[in-house]
């Protein structure tokens, strides 16, 4: 599994906001961007999502910024991935037959923004195996692991070195 680039900059600017030394001062895209060496224009579109998500609170003005809108505590890392990430289809053939509806159901119930594709026993969309595959269900189960796993954690778990990685971002 790979996450985007847009992710780990989301995880990364929530951490930022997360360590800074005077959580009563706002921060500021590029103050952001600086500090990761990252485009201040694609972080643009990250902050915005965030604050549309709830994540980010923004303050307008000469004065504005940006802030965490909620304690680490309180941001569920699986929860964050699922809302950002574009889609979590591994490979091409990643996607469950509408027919088998076990492994419909679990995606379901694993809330994954996964693409359900219909296919019939002699015609595929994509892979000439897909119909007869098992591989495209280890694939689901081990993406499923892979989301539980971020679910058990928050910001907040991943902010126990606070102190060395504010003095690694404010030098």
């Amino acid at each position: 599994m790979r996450l985007t680039n847009y992710s780990d900059y989301a995880l990364r600017s929530l951490i930022y906001l997360a360590v800074r030394p005077d959580p009563s001062l706002l921060a500021n895209i590029s103050d952001i961007a600086d500090s990761y060496g990252i485009s201040k224009s694609h972080l643009t579109k990250i902050i915005h999502q965030l604050g549309q998500l709830g994540y980010i609170e923004s303050v307008r003005g000469k004065n504005g910024g940006i802030r965490l809108a909620r304690s680490p505590k309180d941001i569920n890392l699986g929860v964050l991935i699922k809302q950002i990430e574009p889609d979590f289809n591994l490979v091409e053939c990643f996607a469950v037959p509408a027919s088998h509806n076990d492994s419909e159901q679990g995606a379901h119930q694993a809330d994954l923004p996964v693409t359900f594709i219909e296919e019939k026993k002699n015609k595929s969309l994509g892979c000439v195996i897909s119909p007869a595959c098992q591989l495209k269900s280890v694939f689901f189960e081990a993406l499923t692991a892979f989301v539980n796993v971020l679910k058990r954690y928050t910001l907040a778990d991943i902010l126990n070195n606070e102190d060395e990685l504010a003095t690694l971002l404010f030098r």
